[in-house]
């Protein structure tokens, strides 16, 4: 138990780092990293499943694109709504 959730605290912060970098053009820190990664993740598998692909598979690297392309889209979106209140 222990160590599968570390597995999924190390995809996540794999994932949001990936996905800071392609966004970005770098890291948001640590902590921001896994939040993003595992949001990410929920994201991600929500999407892909919604088209009708599988999600979440398990600790590989399908699960590493499904979280990296959630958390892309999570952190397009809140850069989207971050730039609109430090405009108002």
């Amino acid at each position: 138990m222990l160590m599968g959730f570390i597995c999924w605290i190390v995809l996540g912060l794999i994932a949001g780092f990936l996905a800071s970098l392609f966004v970005n053009g770098r890291g948001q820190g640590i902590t921001l990293d896994v939040v993003l990664g595992v949001v990410g993740a929920v994201i991600g598998g929500w999407i892909f499943n919604t088209f009708g692909s599988a999600g979440m598979t398990g600790f590989n690297f399908r699960s590493l694109i499904v979280a990296v392309v959630g958390a892309m889209v999570f952190l397009i979106v809140w850069h989207a709504f971050e730039s609109r209140s430090s405009h108002a």
